[in-house]
């Protein structure tokens, strides 16, 4: 979702957009929060699927691809721009003969989006490892992640002063992604006194767990308090979140891959581990580069402190760290792609 608006942030000139998303969820409040028009399709995905809900999918794809036909005909786009998974697919099948780019964020694209490049006139990938998986390579171009422009506007300066924050004492931001990360969460919060001793800490907990969060910010004592910044989610001010911070433990989504070599942020990855193995790979992609450490969820609560305060008291390998993970940055990606739609859109007319 915020590949793509990034994407649009950075289109110039008279242009006229819809955004077809999901029904229910973020995507619909935060495109509608940007201000663009927004409208839904059913769909859903058909990996991993059991026998009992596969012709429920099935049904919910095929009413999907009809509804894509029917937007598609009337608003009638010179081109189309593909991020997500699943619910992309009905689109994709319904926009054959339009020109189409398809965005891959992860290092390793899911089943739906590598059905969905076989439609598609071209491919950006966040990263070069990313050609491997597709078949026809000369279809596929590096972009780098698209980052939002807001997230740029701070310095390191400007972010510490917004949240309150010390300049002789390292800062911590823990984030587990839109909907947060509950193991993250609650082994942060099991060692919470702990972490306040060696860093502030910007916790960014996402909506479910964040009464549980709470009730533990207001049990901690006055000096605690003051080093322990707790949000549910951020919107605006994470790009200030992002600059302000030495060190960041999350999850492996594909955000990392851009949102963290635009500020040069060590990090410790923390891949989710109930799900396709995409966020193993990006963790991979960064520790090997020496960019970041990975750290299995089964480990956060034996180890997570110890990490932490290891790398905290080691600014030589932190220095390094982020210097590889700048190194990785694609600051000018969301116009890259912008440019290459603009292309589509012109050879179609």
């Amino acid at each position: 979702m915020y590949p793509a608006l990034a994407v649009l942030q950075a289109l110039t000139g008279n242009v006229e957009v819809l955004w077809v998303g999901a029904q229910g969820g973020m995507e619909s409040t935060l495109v509608q929060r940007a201000g663009i028009p927004f409208e839904t399709i059913p769909a859903a995905g058909l990996h991993g699927v059991g026998l009992k809900r596969l012709p429920r999918n099935l049904a919910l794809l095929l009413r999907g691809i009809i509804a894509s036909r029917r937007i598609i005909s009337s608003f009638k786009p010179d081109a189309i721009l593909f991020t997500g998974g699943y619910i992309a697919f009905p689109m994709a099948v319904a926009a054959r003969g339009i020109p189409t780019l398809l965005y891959v964020p992860d290092i390793e694209p899911g089943l739906a989006l590598k059905i969905i490049a076989r439609y598609a006139s071209c491919i950006a990938v966040s990263a070069a490892e990313s050609r491997d998986y597709f078949t026809k390579k000369e279809k596929v171009f590096v972009s780098g992640y698209p980052t939002r422009p807001e997230l740029a506007n701070w310095n390191q300066a400007s972010a510490r002063k917004q949240f309150n924050l010390l300049d002789n004492v390292p800062v911590l931001l823990i984030f587990g992604g839109s909907k947060g990360a509950r193991s993250i969460n609650y082994a942060v919060l099991d060692h919470l006194p702990d972490l306040l001793n060696i860093a502030q800490v910007i916790h960014i907990s996402g909506e479910l767990d964040w009464p549980v969060v709470d009730a533990k910010r207001k049990e901690l004592t006055g000096e605690q308090s003051a080093r322990y910044h707790a949000f549910p989610y951020l919107h605006e001010e994470m790009g200030a979140a992002l600059a302000s911070a030495d060190l960041v433990i999350s999850r492996s989504g594909a955000s990392t891959l851009g949102e963290f070599p635009l500020h040069a942020l060590a990090a410790i990855l923390v891949p989710y581990p109930y799900a396709w193995r995409y966020q193993n790979v990006n963790a991979q992609h960064l520790a090997s580069r020496g960019a970041a450490v990975v750290l299995e969820d089964s480990q956060l609560e034996s180890q997570l402190v110890a990490t932490i305060q290891r790398l905290l008291e080691n600014p030589i390998q932190l220095k390094a760290m982020r210097t590889a993970m700048q190194s990785l940055s694609h600051p000018q990606a969301a116009a890259l792609i912008g440019q290459r739609l603009f292309s589509l859109a012109r050879e179609r007319r």
